[in-house]
């Protein structure tokens, strides 16, 4: 028997090691693979577009906010994996009706790494999912945060969608992100992705503001419109994967944010 405490508290148990397993989310599709799971993920949604192998080769299940419970059924899974916030909470709630469902609820790089063991163990994957926490955290530690010239510490106006605009509270993944770049989100007092006014977004006055590839495709010709809102902030596009993505992906985010850091230290 396997027992393993999902990341909402409940206890999910398995008379053996799991070899059907479906997820309904891209960052851990992602984690499922780099584990060495090819065989045993049976079905993936159609936004789990890495590897691009599984992409092309496994079973869609519909997208995260929309599941196609008779491919699921079809799929025959003895463990699905999705996570409170990118699924939705009454199509979870059928799934784990009828299977064994392990959620995820990932805030911090805390639970992010939490989450990496607990699936670990749950899919007796444990040694390799302690290799990926330990280059992490190595990784994360190596991350020199931002250094401004003078004491201040720059306010960050991080922008997932465009009409209508929509940012990030405090307790999001992605603003743990900015603080260990050394930023401070300018929308610290909100919670969750609210929406915001383009007067809300000059009275925060930002000194930086980042538009995020995904949810919304942000590009280089949107750096133009939102200067125009706050013409003293920097704007910059960043890949949102690397900001939002809590699996293996963690691997590469610190890279990626020296690489910010820098060509913000540069513009300041």
């Amino acid at each position: 028997m396997i027992t393993s405490t999902d990341q909402l508290g409940r206890i999910i148990s398995l008379a053996e090691k799991p070899t059907r397993i479906v997820s309904l989310v891209p960052s851990q599709t992602e984690l499922l693979y780099d584990l060495g799971l090819s065989n045993e993920v049976v079905g993936i949604t159609k936004f789990c577009i890495y590897p691009d192998e599984w992409f092309r080769t496994k079973a869609t299940v519909g997208g995260t906010k929309k599941i196609d419970f008779e491919k699921i059924k079809s799929l025959m899974p003895d463990l699905i994996i999705g996570n409170k916030e990118e699924n939705e909470e009454d199509q979870i709630k059928e799934l784990i009706s009828h299977y064994n469902v392990w959620m995820s609820d990932v805030k911090t790089l805390a639970d992010a790494l939490q989450m990496i063991g607990s699936i670990g163990e749950l899919i007796e994957k444990k040694e390799r999912a302690s290799e990926l926490i330990t280059n992490i955290k190595i990784n994360f530690e190596q991350l020199t945060t931002y250094s401004p010239p003078s004491d201040k510490i720059l306010r960050i106006a991080y922008i997932i969608w465009r009409e209508p605009i929509m940012t990030i509270g405090n307790d999001t993944f992605i603003s743990d992100m900015l603080n260990r770049c050394g930023f401070k989100n300018a929308f610290e007092n909100k919670r969750r992705y609210p929406e915001i006014s383009t007067e809300e977004l000059q009275a925060a006055n930002p000194d930086v503001i980042l538009l995020s590839s995904e949810p919304y495709p942000f590009k280089e010709k949107h750096i133009e419109e939102f200067q125009s809102i706050c013409p003293n902030a920097k704007v910059i596009t960043v890949d949102g994967e690397m900001f939002s993505w809590y699996g293996s992906r963690l691997l590469k985010a610190p890279d990626y944010f020296k690489g910010l850091i820098r060509q913000i230290n540069n513009a300041y």
